[in-house]
């Protein structure tokens, strides 16, 4: 089994930091249970950049309204390329970008392959040298915001790794290679081609320094493979594409007069590009009954007790604590019946850390990860930062867990990044605590074969988008950072983060 739970978030308190630990729990069938993989970033002069985190790419109906803007820069080996996309990057000064290279698309060497790289005779510059096919289909699905899976090519044994890097899509995706243009399929899905122009005697340099520091290669192969391959494939190949640029950036990284003309046209592209999920959930009427994918725990003299007490805005913290566990083992009780067979792996996913203790009381061999979700306080909009899933989530039982749902905005996204990892929307469960009717009807109407699961469904919403009655802030009273003038004329306080 396996689990990930949801990274809370609080104005009042700094926030933990995403790199939250994933427990591997030990599972029947294979010895490891968690990847190893490190989160997707992007470590910049200055700041580091999650990639995948991102506003939301769906629309109210959870299906995929926008693709992620994808620059292609082409250019001479050494020419700068990735200085001109850390640029880029660093102009942007937006979280939420994915660097692709194409070095990592080399092709795997057969022995007699092998023997010539060995000796500096093997052509790695030209077009034949690259799984254009690989390349392409991940291209597409890493452009239609799916987890796509990336070689990791060792230029000192000419081989790929046996593990292979995750990466998630973002708003903008820069991809970077010699050949970037070389292929018909490959500039159809480029939204802005880039050339990156760079004196030769510049680039023999580089690349003298490059291949002797970083792949162990000796200074007469260097220059050999330089002037038997190198040289010819740009005149060949690279330079004549140059026609089929957007813009052409001459002198590399350097020149930021150019880096801020990008700049300006990708803003706009993501300017036209915005979506608003959360006020159109907001907005919708709901007239229809509740959907029958819809399960509440039965409301016996023990629930109602409970929650007597958890909605009393009076009630001390050390109760407040001791009745929600007491509700969310309820809670979990009912949800796991639903998955009909014992001993499937479950992974819970989007939960805050506050009902993982009653997920493990009742089933010990879950595997833990992380999702943080957090409202831009500016848009109103969810935006996912952080995640770190069990490996091969697309064969577990997924639950999706979270203290209360309002306008169900939140939920949606991280069922959509279920659906982005392959996880079938029939084994994805949302558990909840309390949920309002407008995010049981937001779910239910984007994702109709998701089961949801809570304790109690309240009929509205305040002005701010709080449930009401509501629980206050769940996060605030539990961890013990609410203040008493948080609490509205409904019942609700101002949460950082609502769903």
């Amino acid at each position: 089994a396996c689990a990930c739970v949801r990274a809370w978030a609080c104005p009042h308190v700094r926030p933990p930091p995403p790199r939250l630990p994933v427990a591997a729990v030990p599972r029947r069938k294979s010895a490891t249970s968690q990847s190893k993989t490190e989160p997707p970033l992007l470590r910049t002069g200055t700041r580091t950049i999650y990639t995948a985190g991102r506003p939301p790419w769906y629309d109210q109906r959870g299906a995929q309204s926008k693709e992620a803007f994808v620059i292609g820069l082409c250019g001479g080996s050494a020419s700068g390329k990735t200085t001109v996309a850390n640029n880029i990057i660093e102009a942007l000064d937006v979280p939420w970008v994915v660097l692709l290279s194409m070095d990592s698309f080399y092709k795997v060497l057969c022995e007699e392959d092998q023997a010539l790289a060995a000796s500096n005779d093997y052509n790695f510059d030209h077009p034949g040298a690259f799984d254009f096919e690989l390349l392409v289909a991940t291209l597409r699905k890493l452009k239609k915001g799916k987890s796509v899976k990336i070689p990791v090519y060792d230029f000192t044994t000419h081989n790929r790794h046996k593990d292979w890097k995750h990466v998630y899509g973002a708003s903008v995706v820069i991809f970077e290679g010699i050949m970037s243009f070389a292929d018909k399929d490959l500039l159809q899905l480029l939204d802005m081609k880039i050339f990156v122009d760079t004196d030769s005697d510049i680039r023999l340099v580089r690349r003298l320094r490059r291949d002797i520091a970083e792949r162990g290669r000796d200074i007469e192969g260097v220059i050999k493979q330089y002037n038997k391959f190198v040289k010819p494939a740009f005149d060949q190949y690279i330079e004549p594409s140059m026609r089929l640029a957007d813009i052409v950036v001459p002198r590399g990284g350097g020149n930021m007069v150019a880096i801020d003309l990008i700049v300006q046209h990708v803003h706009s592209q993501m300017e036209e590009r915005e979506l608003s999920v959360r006020a159109v959930l907001a907005s919708a009427p709901q007239t229809d009954p509740l959907p029958r994918t819809l399960s509440v725990l039965e409301s016996t003299p023990q629930v109602r007790g409970l929650h007597t007490i958890i909605r009393d805005k009076e009630t001390s913290r050390d109760e407040f604590i001791f009745y929600s566990k007491r509700l969310m083992r309820l809670l979990i009780e009912h949800a796991l019946t639903f998955l009909g067979v014992r001993g499937l792996r479950v992974s819970i996913l989007r939960a805050g850390e506050t009902m993982e203790p009653a997920l493990r009381a009742v089933c010990k061999d879950v595997r833990i990860g992380k999702i943080l979700i957090q409202t831009n306080l500016d848009s109103g909009e969810p935006e996912l930062h952080y995640l770190r899933l069990p490996k091969d989530i697309s064969e577990d039982h997924v639950i999706l867990m979270d203290s209360t749902v309002s306008t169900g905005a939140a939920a949606m996204m991280a069922v959509r990044v279920m659906l982005d990892h392959e996880v079938c929307e029939e084994r994805i469960m949302l558990v909840s605590l309390l949920m309002a009717e407008l995010g049981v009807h937001s779910v239910a109407y984007a994702f109709p074969r998701v089961k949801i699961i809570t304790t109690a469904v309240d009929k509205g919403l305040d002005h701010l988008l709080h449930v009401v009655p509501g629980i206050g802030d769940f996060g605030d009273r539990y961890f013990g950072t609410d203040r008493s003038d948080q609490w509205s004329e409904g019942g609700e306080p101002e949460p950082p983060m609502s769903c």
